[in-house]
């Protein structure tokens, strides 16, 4: 069943408030971005599986927890979604790191492909795709699809911001993966641009505008 999390931790509300201002320059919006994305992660693998294991402290054998991060994969989107990425590994080191590279055509609005490699996926894989902006959701189903066509079955998407239009379009598209966002915005503008948003992720980590 489709789930929605909002990640409204206080820490996450003034760190993206930061980040939508205007004048936040590329150093300190790539910080926020790992670091906002380092605290969602905290709640979007609740799920993961742990396994039990003996331990022996200075004192005494007890029985402790592990997960097996080795079956974790972590997918970020190109380009936006690099930024993403240390944030999530710095609680998961031990994770596989796939690329994607899709971009939305600007007049059509339609997911246009030009790069796909990703670690093999197995039953056991837990999929994590990564982009700090869940707009219109072309790229998200478009990223989702090509992910369950190498046998992927467990997946989370994990966004900074998203609109309505694209979590109601992941929902009706992919109903078995859910999404975990620091924000719902308001709506998308006419060019398909989240608002009030941030404006684009990618040119503000890498200042190509």
């Amino acid at each position: 069943m489709f789930v929605l999390y909002v990640v409204d931790h206080p820490l996450i509300k003034h760190k993206l408030t930061i980040m939508r201002k205007k004048e936040t320059g590329p150093k300190e919006f790539r910080e926020l971005l790992r670091e906002i994305t380092l605290l969602i992660t905290y709640e979007a693998t609740r799920h993961i599986p742990v396994y039990e294991l003996e331990v022996e402290t200075p004192l005494e054998k007890t029985k402790g927890y592990y997960i097996n991060d080795k079956d974790i994969v972590v997918i970020p989107i190109l380009r936006a979604g690099l930024g993403m990425v240390d944030g999530i590994l710095e609680l998961l080191p031990n994770a596989s790191v796939g690329h994607i590279g899709i971009y939305r055509d600007p007049e059509t609005l339609k997911a246009v492909d030009y790069y796909f490699k990703t670690p093999k996926l197995h039953d056991k894989s837990e999929i994590f795709i990564l982009d700090p902006m869940l707009a219109t959701g072309v790229s998200a189903i478009d990223a989702i699809t090509k992910v369950k066509e190498l046998g992927g079955k467990q997946i989370t998407f994990i966004s900074l911001i998203s609109s309505p239009e694209g979590v109601k379009a992941i929902e009706k598209a992919h109903p078995d993966v859910d999404i975990y966002t620091a924000s719902l915005d308001r709506e998308l503008n006419d060019h398909g641009y989240i608002l009030p948003g941030l404006g684009d992720a990618g040119d503000r980590l890498f200042r190509t505008k």
